[in-house]
Formats: C-alpha cells, sequence, structure tokens
C-alpha cells in the first residue's frame, strides 16, 4: 500500500515539475532573445524591438525564472537564469558617458519643454503647463488641428509666444513649435508624423531646434521606425556649427541601437546628464511603476543641460518633459 501511495505521487509530481519547467523557459525566452540583441547592438524584429522598450523590467521574468527553476530542482535552470539576470543588470546603467562637457560661463539659459498631447487631448494640460513652468522653446506633437492648433492661436497663448511653427494635418501627425525668441522655418525631417525644425535666435545667439516624432515600432511599421531614426541620426551627423536640440517622442529608448546611433553621432540625453536616466515617460498610466523613457531632449556640445523634471499632464500616455539649458559658445 504503502509503495502504491510513493508511486501515485511521483506520477502527480512529474506533469508538476513539466509545467513549472515549461514556464521557466517561457520566461527565460521572453528575457533572453531581446537580450541577446541588445548584446549584438541590434533591433531584431517583432517582437524584439517592443521587449527591448522595457529591458530593465525583464528582470523580473528572469527572476521568477530563476526561482521556478530552484523550486524544479533544475539546474540548467538556474545557471541560464542567473546568466540572463546577469547579462540584464549589465545593461541597465544608463548608456553615454557620464563626464559632462566642461564650459566656462553660460551665454545664456533657456528652457525647453516637450510633450506629446495623445491626438490633442491633452491640450487643456499643455497650456496650463505653459503658464506654470514658462518654457521658452516647446516641442509639441500630435497637434490636432481643432482643439490644439486653435488653442496655440489664441490672443493669450501668442502673447506668450509670439514666434511659432505649425505643421503636418490630423490628430496624430500634427507638430508645432512654440517660441518667444525670433524663429523662421529650417526644413524638416521627412517622416509619417510631421518633424519641423526652426532656426532660432536666442539673445543674439542661433540655434537649431527640431521636433522629433518618428513612427512608432510596431509590426507593420518597423523599416519606417528605422529609416526615420536615421534621418534623426543624420540630423545629428551634419556637424553644423550652429548649437542643435533635438526634442519629442522618439518612440524608442536607449536599448534600442537606432536610438543610440543617434546619441553616437554627437547629441546627448539631457535627462540623463541631469540624473533622471531611465525615468519612464510612457505609457503614462503605468509610470513610474512600469515603463519605459522614450521622450527625450537631446542636445549638442554647446548645450548643457542643468535640470530635468518629467511633467503628468492629464488626457495622454505620455508624460510631458521640461528640461533647463545653458548655451555656450561653441569649440
Amino acid at each position: 500500500m504503502a509503495t502504491g501511495n510513493a508511486t501515485a505521487a511521483a506520477t502527480g509530481t512529474a506533469p508538476r515539475r513539466r509545467a513549472v519547467l515549461a514556464v521557466a523557459v517561457a520566461l527565460l525566452l521572453v528575457a533572453t532573445v531581446p537580450l541577446v540583441f541588445r548584446a549584438a547592438g541590434a533591433d531584431g524584429v517583432t517582437p524584439v524591438p517592443q521587449l527591448l522598450a522595457f529591458l530593465p523590467w525583464l528582470l523580473v521574468p528572469a527572476g521568477l525564472a530563476l526561482a521556478l527553476s530552484f523550486a524544479a530542482r533544475w539546474r540548467p535552470g538556474l545557471f541560464w537564469a542567473a546568466a540572463v539576470l546577469l547579462g540584464l543588470a549589465a545593461f541597465v546603467p544608463p548608456y553615454g558617458d557620464d563626464a559632462p562637457a566642461s564650459h566656462g560661463a553660460p551665454l545664456t539659459r533657456l528652457r525647453v519643454l516637450t510633450a506629446n498631447l495623445e491626438f490633442g487631448r491633452a491640450t487643456d494640460g499643455l497650456l496650463a503647463a505653459l503658464r506654470r513652468e514658462r518654457p521658452d522653446l516647446v516641442a509639441v506633437q500630435e497637434c490636432d488641428p481643432r482643439r490644439c492648433a486653435t488653442a496655440l492661436d489664441s490672443p493669450a497663448v501668442r502673447a506668450a509666444y509670439p514666434f511659432r511653427l505649425l505643421a503636418g494635418y490630423g490628430a496624430s501627425e500634427g507638430s508645432a513649435v512654440l517660441s518667444r525668441f525670433p524663429l523662421r522655418p529650417d526644413g524638416a525631417v521627412a517622416g509619417e508624423l510631421a518633424m519641423p525644425r526652426a532656426a532660432v535666435t536666442v539673445s543674439g545667439h542661433r540655434l537649431r531646434f527640431q521636433v522629433a516624432h518618428p513612427m512608432p515600432p510596431l509590426p507593420t511599421s518597423l523599416h519606417t521606425w528605422r529609416s526615420e531614426l536615421g534621418r534623426l541620426r543624420d540630423l545629428a551627423a551634419s556637424r553644423s556649427t550652429e548649437p542643435l536640440i533635438v526634442a519629442g517622442d522618439f518612440n524608442s529608448s536607449q536599448d534600442h541601437a537606432a536610438f543610440r546611433a543617434v546619441l553616437d553621432a554627437g547629441l546627448r540625453d539631457s535627462a540623463r546628464r541631469a540624473g533622471r536616466p531611465r525615468t519612464p515617460s510612457w505609457p503614462a498610466r503605468t509610470t513610474p511603476v512600469l515603463g519605459a523613457q522614450i521622450d527625450h531632449v537631446l542636445v549638442s556640445d554647446a548645450l548643457c543641460p542643468r535640470a530635468a523634471r518629467f511633467l503628468d499632464l492629464p488626457d495622454t500616455d505620455h508624460r510631458a518633459l521640461l528640461v533647463d539649458l545653458e548655451l555656450h559658445a561653441a569649440r
């Protein structure tokens, strides 16, 4: 009788162990595949780019897989999970060098705000932020013609921001630049969503202000996403002597190779330099518990970030980013 009970217990245990192992393997694959692409410096195909946006959070499934492997006494799983955890941990630190560029006294200071309004729904929140924070330059994405464009044309906004640039049509395509300083159109980066550029004169010094809004890395738009980030990289690598600010919703994080290529072309991430690396900006409904930093203000060497804050605007899936910069003489 005792032998029969032991046999029955063993028979019941085997399926449970197989189920635990299956779950552990699935969790490890979810973490391992994007880790391999991150290490290789590539973005891959769906679902890799989507998972790469949340790379630090993949420590959770890898940790669960470690616990399950331990419970099931699966030695290969223990080594696999430990290797994945160590690999992920190696890529969690912010990308880029830590040392800020050395500058003398600033020529002038300016405040930059970028905000994605989610089809114009957060227009009221943007207006409140403009009144409260008083940025000097503003990059707006998803500025729809009915709510956003109309509100930005109001007398109060025109009085505060007499210089502006509107581009694109439709709820997601529209973009805007608002400025307290004189500006003129300076071309655009070609894309499905409007990415205008302005030449701005700040206290007698000229700089270029580029709105960034490449397509998101959806399964049907991966090629477009890569191409548009590539055009932003080409702009950064153009070696113009004028300081450059590229601000907006990049639909990419530091764990995407296409975004790191933009940084490697000569730009610095303001949030990272101001001590706010990897602060999630999307999706706003789950930040800061879960999210990715895909909204950025990138600057060339003549611009030194001094402070950065992420702002919660109602009715949008993005957090706005506010950055204080110092403009120095180009070296």
